[in-house]
């Protein structure tokens, strides 16, 4: 499936190291995976494939994003048509001719958007604040009229494993609820899905792999600039952890897919006032319930 002579145009120039090899197909496995899993692709339609809007930031984690949907594509793997999207949000010494050029030179569908939506969120934000929620709200409006436009299904975003595991961390430290990203969700005008392929890639394989591919990462000049986030406090947690106990990232997350509302507070999701002796046996117990 991988042989590394027959490539797309967007691995171009990818080393030739069995180190690379394995990452790569590593990405493309756990992207596949998620695919799979959690039923992004609706299958055929009387009007033809469906069309993904994949969303390019210029980050490391979207160009992988670009870069194994087209590979899954081009191998039949993939039964999607994908048009790739920049939203130029005026930030000042934005190099607006870095992604197109790079689009239009490896032959991907794309459409690139002027919104200023930088100087909207430093006219809004006070000082001291984040910029983040107001520029997600506002950049997310953008590309669902974008998707609308181009007659695509979904928005595709670059949001990696080590993402949604933040989130969750945040919502619980922070927010006071389980809840995380979702890798599949319907937006809130119940007309465009809202995708997240690379789910179970590690935040690390898209750094090496961008690294290795030397694509032109282009840094965010809002959310980017700031210091105490409380995404960047998770993060240190988080990496606080791993160092520890390496691994104990991905055993984390294995844990958002095997939830048990029998043993949370959550009486929406577990009817406890109607729990009777005689479905006492239905419930395992952890080993700890005795500590």
């Amino acid at each position: 499936m991988l042989d590394h002579n027959d490539i797309h145009p967007l691995f171009a120039g990818a080393p030739a190291t069995t180190e690379f090899r394995k990452l790569r197909k590593r990405i493309l496995r756990e992207t596949r995976e998620a695919i799979t899993r959690y039923g992004m692709v609706r299958g055929p339609r009387d009007t033809g494939p469906e069309r993904w809007l994949v969303c390019l930031s210029g980050g490391k984690d979207s160009f992988t994003l670009l870069a194994v949907l087209h590979e899954l594509q081009w191998r039949g793997l993939l039964p999607v048509e994908l048009l790739a999207c920049n939203l130029d949000q005026g930030q000042p010494g934005f190099p607006a001719t870095v992604l197109p050029e790079f689009l239009e030179e490896r032959g991907v569908p794309h459409r690139i958007e002027f919104r200023d939506t930088f100087s909207v969120v430093k006219d809004k934000v006070p000082e001291g604040r984040t910029y983040c929620a107001l520029c997600s709200r506002l950049r997310r409006g953008n590309l669902y009229r974008i998707a609308r436009e181009e007659g695509c299904s979904a928005v595709v975003l670059g949001h990696h494993r080590d993402d949604i595991l933040e989130t969750f961390f945040m919502n619980l430290f922070f927010g006071g609820r389980l809840a995380t990203m979702p890798p599949k969700l319907v937006n809130e005008d119940g007309d465009l899905f809202v995708l997240r392929p690379l789910a179970h890639v590690a935040e690390a394989d898209c750094a090496r792999f961008a690294a290795a591919m030397a694509y032109p990462i282009i840094p965010c000049d809002l959310c980017g600039s700031q210091d105490g986030l409380q995404r960047q406090q998770v993060k240190r947690i988080l990496d606080e952890w791993e160092a520890r106990s390496p691994g104990r990232r991905q055993i984390m997350f294995r844990a958002l897919a095997h939830a048990q509302p029998s043993h949370l507070l959550d009486p929406a999701l577990f009817d406890f006032a109607g729990l009777d002796l005689s479905a006492a046996g239905d419930i395992s117990l952890p080993d700890d319930t005795t500590r």
